[in-house]
């Protein structure tokens, strides 16, 4: 579904203290530039709060945003700023590009939480889990680096399956309803935690950069 226009938001965004707004100058350097030893990318960040409550939970870990949508970004910066804490930053742009920000072996852990479906056959290849988002996932995450995914849609999840086994990652750990019991170590999001109230199964997998 197609998030409405949020005016105050769009307005927000360039403003924001959390915002990168030229992020290919720190490419090969998040680390030194967020004082980690182990960086987080949440692609499809939406309002930013699942990226906000891990920031929290482990202070010692670097975390970066990703959104398209300038209302949920604006969204999502207003909520970074206002942390008094650890917060992740922003950035406000096209997953398609990736490798354009990030190096080689850079990122630790990208997290791709209730991606759109885009269901449609001649949308498929937008699905965060499409084999041209794969190569570059593999180009970014460190060596034995992991892709973590949650979403409550069957069908993308039974594509993304096939569609990591076929670019050669490692399937690590699989779930058909992670919610089932509390994992407190993963914060829900909105989207999610809304489902989870409904009784949807939330399916959660995660795969391995093979060395």
């Amino acid at each position: 579904m197609r998030m409405r226009r949020i005016k105050w938001a769009v307005e927000y965004l360039p403003t924001s203290s959390s915002l990168i707004k030229e992020p290919e100058q720190l490419k090969g350097k998040w680390k030194e530039f967020l004082q980690t030893d182990r960086l987080h990318l949440e692609i499809g960040c939406g309002k930013g709060g699942y990226s906000a409550a891990m920031a929290s939970l482990y202070p010692e870990e670097g975390f970066i945003a990703l959104e398209y949508n300038d209302s949920a970004a604006g969204v999502a910066a207003k909520k970074f700023d206002e942390i008094k804490g650890h917060k992740p930053v922003l950035l406000w742009k096209n997953a398609a590009y990736v490798t354009d920000w990030f190096g080689e072996n850079e990122v630790d852990v990208i997290h791709l939480n209730f991606s759109d479906p885009w269901p449609k056959h001649r949308t498929a290849k937008r699905r965060l889990s499409s084999p041209r988002f794969l190569e570059q996932y593999k180009s970014i995450l460190a060596p034995n680096g992991e892709v973590q995914m949650k979403t409550d849609n069957e069908d993308l999840f039974a594509y993304s399956l096939l569609a990591f086994q076929d670019a050669g990652f490692r399937m690590d750990d699989v779930t058909l309803n992670f919610r089932k019991e509390p994992h407190d170590e993963d914060p829900m999001t909105e989207y999610e935690a809304k489902f989870v109230a409904q009784g949807h199964p939330i399916y959660r997998c995660v795969w391995k950069r093979n060395k």
